[in-house]
């Protein structure tokens, strides 16, 4: 056992089940990250590409999706801490396109069959994932609402960078539909945080990009996190498939040179749009683990982490969500809280969130630990895939002390 609590015959068990993940097809590549008590273990499986000779390396970038929302709570948070913005004042004042809101009285009814919002949406709220707009999971599709969303290109699934338009433009289609519930009222997936992107870079008066540079991603040393891959870097982004549905086969989804994430977007989702190395989450996650600090610097106050990693929902907001949650997490700002051990991997204060390109990402108070699972295979439906539940079930097993 070495002083981090890692059995390393437990760290080999672990490769040996993502390995074999990839030898049956299920992606043609992944990395992995432990670090615990300041030892780090990262390991590189496979190729970047199917069929491809150029093998995964520590630095390899992902597309890294929802693993963005962590990092966009944390932006906003600084800006809170700098009383640029609170958590409880209407946003009306910076997205004046979201005053006045009219809410729905049916989930499945008329656009206009809607009735005043009871109050103006919060900072709160979209860190909660509460302004009353987001993914519906009833499997209908001839709701008017979800007809609209997708007349405005709104909400329609993975993330397509270069297909979005300005931020202004971007907020005003989400003006142009009425909300589904009252701001606060019940958690909605994914749109809460695009929006706080757009307020972000409102409220910084640059966008969002170049504040979580400056303030984030720079004082972190995540110097290979961004919204695009330069140039120069190209040649150490992932390839990006999508599972088919049918066939189990899989299809292309994004290449590196000359794909979606090949060049800046003009709409910077806070939602999921970075790109970033195991290294870079890595650094992001720890400090999250060390309550805000970087070495020496402090980049969010001790108070703001555990706001940030407390458990927002009551039961009832929880209960239409457990393909999101399981039965024992909850919501943060902009993550996933775990609140009691139902499994092996569960374990009761421990903070994160998923990417549905493929991959995951937590830190653990109690076990001093951060992992970090980078791939390049989507996820099929909000339930975890199977490589997700075997490598932090082997995260687990590995701890020896």
């Amino acid at each position: 056992m070495s002083s981090s609590g890692l059995s390393k015959e437990r760290l080999r068990r672990m490769h040996e089940a993502m390995e074999g993940h990839v030898a049956r097809g299920a992606m043609p590549g992944l990395v992995t990250l432990i670090s615990r008590r300041g030892e780090v273990h990262v390991d590189a499986v496979g190729m970047k590409a199917v069929a491809g000779s150029d093998p995964m390396r520590r630095d390899t970038l992902f597309r890294i999706a929802s693993m963005t929302k962590p990092m966009t709570a944390a932006a906003a948070m600084i800006l809170v801490e700098e009383c640029t913005l609170r958590l409880d004042d209407p946003v009306d004042r910076l997205l004046p396109e979201l005053a006045d809101r009219r809410v729905l009285k049916r989930l499945d009814g008329a656009l206009d069959d809607t009735v005043p919002a009871r109050r103006p949406i919060t900072l709160r709220d979209l860190l909660t994932l509460r302004m009353g707009l987001g993914h519906i999971m009833a499997p209908s599709s001839d709701y008017p609402i979800r007809k609209a969303l997708n007349e405005q290109q709104l909400l329609l699934g993975p993330p397509h960078p270069q297909e979005l338009p300005t931020p202004d433009e971007w907020i005003r289609r989400v003006a142009a539909v009425p909300l589904m519930h009252h701001p606060g009222e019940m958690w909605m997936y994914d749109l809460g945080l695009d929006v706080l992107g757009v307020l972000i870079a409102r409220a910084a008066g640059r966008p969002l990009e170049a504040f979580m540079r400056e303030r984030l991603f720079e004082p972190l040393g995540m110097k290979d996190t961004g919204f695009s891959v330069p140039a120069e870097a190209i040649d150490r982004l992932a390839t990006s498939y999508a599972p088919n549905p049918k066939t189990g086969a899989l299809d292309l989804y994004d290449v590196a040179k000359g794909g979606q994430w090949s060049r800046p977007p003009a709409f910077a989702s806070g939602s999921g749009g970075l790109v970033s190395t195991a290294d870079d989450c890595l650094a992001f996650a720890q400090m999250m683990l060390n309550k805000g600090r970087h070495g020496r610097e402090r980049i969010l106050s001790r108070p703001s982490i555990e706001l940030m990693t407390t458990d927002h929902l009551t039961p009832e907001q929880k209960a239409g969500n457990r393909i999101f949650f399981g039965e024992n997490c909850g919501w943060g700002f902009g993550m996933s809280v775990i609140n009691r051990r139902g499994d092996l991997a569960e374990s009761p204060g421990t903070f994160g969130w998923d990417g549905g390109l493929g991959t995951s990402f937590r830190s653990d108070p109690r076990e001093e630990l951060v992992g970090v699972l980078l791939t390049q295979s989507a996820f099929t439906s909000p339930s975890p895939p199977v490589v997700l539940l075997d490598f932090w079930t082997s995260v687990y097993q590995a701890i020896d002390d």
